[in-house]
């Protein structure tokens, strides 16, 4: 198998560096996008040590079923609209919270340019930190 590969490489060398600077080009991507995540554990220290701001990004529905304590529900959709709110944080750690942490960076990014210093997104998101087990708030 390991021999296929390599006669594929020397027989499409085109087709093979094109995969490689478009990978390139993805990593790079990623990285200057700042994938700036926590774990629970990181996060359960800021929100601790530093009095860290939750920000749940998900629907109200979702954010009735459970959520950290202390969070405030600001659905993505609206984060524009309701930044001002967010003002008084531009000092402390911001965590954004999504579903499974894949929708979040888009509200890193946001926070981030609007000049939040100390943005991050919380690793695998509401599943994650359910599935570790840690403390969540329930409205009715």
């Amino acid at each position: 198998m390991i021999d296929q590969l390599f006669e594929f490489i020397q027989n499409h060398p085109l087709l093979v560096g094109a995969f490689i600077a478009v990978l390139a080009a993805w990593l790079a991507y990623e990285f200057k996008r700042g994938n700036h995540g926590v774990d629970a554990s990181e996060a359960t220290t800021l929100i601790n040590r530093e009095d860290a701001a939750v920000i749940d990004i998900r629907d109200a529905n979702d954010f009735k079923t459970g959520h950290i304590a202390g969070a405030r529900n600001i659905p993505q959709s609206k984060l524009d609209d309701r930044m001002k709110e967010l003002e008084k944080f531009k000092g402390k750690p911001i965590i954004v919270v999504c579903k499974q942490g894949q929708s979040s960076g888009i509200a890193v990014a946001k926070l981030t340019k609007a000049g939040f210093e100390r943005v991050s997104k919380l690793k695998g998101g509401m599943a994650q930190w359910q599935a570790d087990n840690l403390p969540v708030v329930r409205k009715k």
